[in-house]
């Protein structure tokens, strides 16, 4: 006679990695993180007899199940949905996939939900049925976030309830093209222990939604809270049972809103989506390259272009630098939208091997319009607008500046220069200073590239002369 199993039982698992242990502990043995460990009732209802018989079944079905050869297999990519969102649809690769699962991070207010329910009615207004899951507002109150964002479509189905079955019933019912799920840390099962929003709730809760969307061709929206440091808050193996994971970056109180893929399993995760909140909803921008530009005022000391690749778009963004004697005590040095390390060693270079001795003065530095810049081609304005505000003489009008600085003082040049320079003139510069091709070959073919072989070449290349 089988030994009967108990109908539940208790353990420990791990908020940040995910790792579970039979009783509690104040470190995590797996991550070695402190005070992460929450108990979780776990529901089991069949005898060990019982699960040993459906380990058998599995196994044996597994055993016999029909092999495709992979070109007789249809592929997703070929049946993509238009988002209606063209920046949602860059960031994406193209659209949505069916059976997919996309996960929606950012911080709290930054417009995740406007997004999603704007996503649902220009699907339901080109012809596809959606469905909006939440779990944290009444059918009322997204009724009127709804008629702010123009979302009141017919083909919209709205369905308020925080039971995981009552959700998986209702897309099955319905089998939607897209069912929006707002948030997945509200949604809970009945058949496991523990609140909305535990490690096991959200992993059963996403793995039950993963299951309906491949079963089918409805797309799922999850919408996530993020925790303190901006990553999606859970389980960490909620980002791997997703096929996409996009975050919806900016100010909160300013309007600028960005779309960045973290995980991408059907496009590219090196595409940028730029947004604009307002009072209609989230709108998007027409020429992102403008828009990021501060003014179309002549240029100031303290202040650079250059032109960044975020994907295959290029973007023109304006460097701010202030350069200020520090007051007392040890200079400061801080930066808004670029790394910090980073600009530290461009002020070291800066002293080596162009003379301009930092170690006195406070130093910040800001990338405007809220975008964040991670490529090395940055180098060459960052330090340029630097030199500017120290110097007090502004960059020569019309110049924009793209290029590596090695710890040597040499430049190196800005990769797809030609692609970058195209976007310049589109904008009114007329030229760009950036380094030689290897080799020392200068450019000869594009008139307007002007090339430096290190830094004081380059700041003799881009500064107004006294």
């Amino acid at each position: 006679m089988a030994r009967p199993v108990p109908a539940t039982r208790s353990v420990y698992v791990c908020q940040q990695c995910g790792a579970s242990a039979p009783r509690w502990s104040g470190q995590c043995a797996s991550c070695e993180a402190w005070n992460t460990l929450v108990e979780t009732v776990v529901t089991r209802t069949a005898s060990a007899g019982g699960g040993s018989a459906r380990a058998r079944e599995r196994a044996a079905s597994a055993g016999s199940a029909a092999i495709s050869p992979i070109g007789g297999v249809s592929s997703a990519e070929a049946s993509r949905l238009p988002s209606g969102i063209g920046e949602l649809d860059r960031v994406l690769g193209g659209g949505l996939v069916p059976g997919s699962i996309v996960l929606f991070g950012g911080d709290p207010g930054i417009g995740k939900s406007t997004l999603l329910l704007q996503l649902a009615g220009r699907l339901a207004a080109a012809g596809h049925a959606t469905l909006y899951l939440t779990g944290e507002e009444s059918a009322s109150q997204v009724r009127g976030r709804a008629e702010r964002v123009g979302a009141v479509v017919e083909g919209v189905g709205l369905v308020a309830s925080t039971d995981l079955a009552t959700a998986v019933g209702a897309i099955e019912a319905s089998a939607p093209a897209l069912a929006v799920v707002d948030s997945v840390q509200t949604f809970a099962s009945a058949e496991l222990g523990g609140p909305a929003g535990s490690v096991g709730q959200v992993r059963e809760v996403a793995t039950r939604l993963a299951e309906v969307a491949k079963a089918g061709s409805t797309c799922v929206a999850l919408i996530g809270h993020v925790t303190k440091e901006g990553t999606v808050a859970g389980p960490r193996t909620l980002e791997h049972l997703v096929d996409a994971v996009i975050y919806i970056e900016g100010e909160r109180m300013g309007t600028t809103r960005l779309l960045r893929a973290a995980k991408n399993r059907y496009g590219s995760t090196d595409e940028v989506g730029v947004l604009e909140m307002r009072s209609d909803g989230l709108v998007e921008v027409a020429d992102a390259s403008r828009f990021f530009l501060e003014s179309e005022q002549p240029p100031v000391a303290g202040s650079a272009i250059t032109i960044t690749l975020e994907g295959t778009r290029p973007l023109a963004v304006e460097i701010q630098a202030l350069v200020a004697p520090a007051g007392y005590g040890s200079p400061r040095r801080a930066t808004t939208g670029i790394d910090v390390n980073r600009v530290l060693m461009l002020i070291a270079v800066l002293a080596r091997h162009a003379g301009l001795n930092l170690t006195g003065h406070d130093v910040y530095v800001n990338v405007a319009g809220g975008l964040r810049i991670d490529e090395p081609a940055a180098d060459l304005a960052v330090a340029v607008a630097l030199a500017s505000s120290l110097r007090e003489r502004a960059v020569r009008e019309g110049t924009v500046l793209a290029g590596e600085l090695s710890l040597s003082g040499r430049l190196r040049p800005a990769a797809r220069a030609e692609r970058r320079l195209a976007e310049a003139t589109r904008l009114g510069f007329d030229r760009m200073v950036t380094g030689p091709e290897r080799g020392g070959a200068a450019r000869a073919s594009a008139g307007h590239l002007v090339t430096a072989g290190d830094l004081r070449e380059a700041l003799r290349q881009a500064l107004i002369e006294d």
